[in-house]
């Protein structure tokens, strides 16, 4: 493979493995990678060429951990696992300050969540109208654990 690779450029294998080669000259060519992922360079290919309908799990993790590419693993999880494409929601890799900022607009609300919530099970009823309340206070709640689970994903990749 040449120092820019042409039908895998868009491919989030080949990306990451692009990325991982700025610390890691042996990931610049597949022939590398291959050898310190425990595949064939055709294997690789495959993967990066997106011709293969599954990667095996064990791949994805080996490549995450080599590449220090922990989205590689909500990707698959999100577009390829048959029960995480229902369960899990797709992370966005953002920068530090970006997901503050996120995380500080999630948690602004926090106080008027906490109340709704209480008010909506004092009497342990939840009654016809107070559905739409639940329902506005697990949302605010899922993009709170959305938001720590992308700043997860960002200590991850930037604390190792």
């Amino acid at each position: 493979m040449g120092s820019s690779p042409t039908k895998a450029a868009d491919n989030i294998y080949c990306k990451a493995r692009y990325r991982a080669a700025s610390f890691n000259d042996r990931l610049y060519s597949r022939e590398g990678a291959a050898e310190l992922l425990g595949v064939s360079v055709s294997t690789l290919s495959d993967y990066e060429l997106g011709t293969t309908k599954f990667v095996p799990p064990d791949r994805i993790v080996r490549m995450a951990d080599l590449y220090n590419a922990p989205e590689l693993l909500n990707h698959y999880c999100t577009n390829e696992c048959p029960i995480g494409c229902r369960n899990v929601k797709k992370l966005e890799v953002a920068e530090l300050d970006r997901l503050t900022l996120k995380v500080l607009s999630a948690f602004k609300n926090i106080n008027n969540i906490k109340d709704t919530l209480i008010d909506i099970v004092a009497d342990g009823v939840i009654t016809g109208d107070e559905k739409p309340q639940l329902e506005d206070v697990l949302n605010a709640l899922e993009k709170i654990s959305q938001y720590a689970q992308e700043l997860k994903l960002w200590a991850e990749k930037n604390l190792n």
